[in-house]
């Protein structure tokens, strides 16, 4: 598949100093289900603190809050140090990542970075907050947004500060970022507004973070430039080109160019978000089970994804911690996803059923039971499609805003060789809505609506993949060309361009920043 993937984006060490009788606990929260081997009330305040960042980024952007599901948290893994992180990550300098999918959102840092000191405050933390902010921007929305606004907006959120009242304080300048902010000379806002860079050196990248955030900072802060970056855009998506946009949004650029360098040469402005209108809300601490505290060093692992040479070692694993646990329904399906993962299908589907034997409903069970039944049917030509089907419906009534069901209630068309129903498309789109980071799941939806003629909404659902910042230059391509043909009304060569980009192999992903 061509698009790249929303994989893991480098985060940031998390310091969460461990005492020495620790026990694995899960602090659940309105936006994170965070698991460490912590004590209690450390964990309580780690909670607490996400939780502050999270209201007040969202009160800074007015955005919704909506009630979440398990499956829309964010699933923070606290491993024991920055090595188990270069482990899991399998690269070396990585203190922590972050990846999206349709199966769910991870966070993997490490409780203990560096210094052995015990405290709370994040260590590094602009990077976690950066693509937390990146998880925000896009979780409920569907909009093409050039790289500068995207990596500006992080950027504007990646310094925010939690005093100990509680209260965030929001836009100080990422230092990290000086020599983005003060070069004059290396992107002109003329060139970044009007996305026509193409490929960035790494100059030029770090130049794109640090003046993405001035002239974020700037158009927040300025009073007679308020407004102008909503219109911009808007203007985007109402198919103007970024350079006409940015022209009509912000007047004269080369008079905005000269205004942002007076602008870097005072006191940046900050906004104090107060504590007291934050609400926190509950935030339930329960210690592990005996087998899921086994089990988490194998849940971690297949959360992380694995490949053909590690899939057998952490099924291997899985198959001993589970041993001990055949009626917990919790072990034994995180034992089916090894199981999966490994193509041990028969053992797959066996510790399925003993999952749901011990809880009927348990959702990520019966994913585990489609999934096997699935793959098995597709060697049978008079495979039962609809009992195969059956297993993801049952775990969409039980939790309907879960994107993997609908997503794999989708793809059993696919499987089969039949053309997918109306309502297998309708949950499809809406697993994209549930799940708007998953890049390649975009991709399907675009091609389905593509194939049934449906070319403006396939151009607003591929939108936000036209910009994407961190996309290999000969991706940004494929996708202008698709979006100049989806703009044209042309949804054949659009779907031409698209089908012909799946089967090139795809480019080897890069870490993030």
């Amino acid at each position: 598949m061509f698009v790249q993937f929303r994989w893991m984006s480098i985060l940031a060490a998390l310091s969460l100093a461990v005492p020495a009788h620790a026990a694995w606990h899960e602090a659940k929260s309105k936006h994170f289900i965070i698991y460490a081997d912590l004590r209690p009330d450390e964990l309580r305040a780690y909670a607490e603190r996400l939780e502050r960042f999270d209201q007040a980024a969202r009160k800074v952007r007015a955005m919704d809050d909506p009630p979440l599901t398990d499956a829309q948290r964010l699933t923070v893994f606290a491993l024991r140090d920055e090595e188990a992180i270069e482990r899991l990550a399998s690269r070396e300098g990585v203190r922590g990542f972050y990846q999206s999918r349709a199966t769910g959102n991870f966070a993997f840092v490490p409780r203990r970075a560096g210094s052995n000191k015990v405290e709370w405050e994040l260590d590094a933390q602009e990077i976690f907050f950066h693509e937390y902010a990146h998880h925000l921007q896009l979780q409920f929305a569907s909009v093409a947004l050039p790289p500068w606004v995207t990596e500006g907006f992080a950027e504007f959120f990646a310094t925010a500060r939690i005093e100990k009242n509680g209260d965030v304080m929001v836009g100080a300048p990422p230092q990290y970022r000086g020599y983005g902010l003060f070069n004059s000379t290396g992107l002109p806002v003329e060139q970044m507004v009007g996305v026509t860079y193409g490929k960035l050196n790494d100059e030029q990248s770090d130049l794109l973070y640090g003046k993405g955030w001035l002239l974020t900072h700037y158009l927040s802060f300025e009073p007679s430039r308020r407004g102008q970056l909503s219109r911009y855009v808007v203007s985007i998506q109402n198919g103007e080109p970024a350079a006409t946009a940015a022209k009509a949004a912000f007047g004269d650029l080369q008079v905005l160019d000269r205004e942002l360098e007076r602008y870097k040469r005072v006191k940046f402005p900050a906004l104090r978000v107060s504590g007291q209108g934050l609400a926190v809300g509950n935030i339930a601490i329960r210690p592990l089970g005996s087998g899921e505290a086994a089990i988490m060093d194998v849940r971690i692992r297949s959360k992380r994804g694995v490949d053909q040479k590690t899939a057998p070692v952490v099924a291997a694993a899985a198959r001993k911690a589970a041993a001990p646990y055949p009626n917990d329904a919790s072990v034994q399906s995180a034992l089916a996803e090894a199981e999966y993962d490994a193509g041990n299908l028969a053992a797959a589907e066996a510790a399925a059923d003993r999952a749901l034997a011990a809880d009927a409903n348990h959702v990520h069970g019966l994913i585990y039971k489609g999934r096997a039944r699935m793959e098995l049917a597709k060697a049978t030509k008079q495979a039962n499609w609809k009992e195969v089907r059956s297993w993801f419906t049952r775990a969409n009534k039980i939790d309907t805003e879960n994107a993997e069901p609908l997503m794999l209630f989708y793809r059993s068309y696919a499987e089969a060789g039949e053309r997918p129903s109306k309502n297998a498309v309708e949950a499809l789109l809406y697993s994209v809505a549930l799940a708007p980071q998953d890049d390649g799941l975009r991709i399907n939806a675009v091609r389905q609506l593509l194939s049934d003629g449906r070319v403006a909404e396939a151009k607003t659902l591929f939108a936000p993949l036209a910009f994407q910042p961190h996309a290999p230059a000969a991706l940004r391509e494929i996708s202008a060309k698709v979006m100049a043909a989806m703009t044209a009304g042309d949804g054949k060569a659009a779907l031409s361009v698209l089908d012909t980009a799946r089967q090139q192999p795809a480019p080897a992903a890069k870490p993030r920043n």
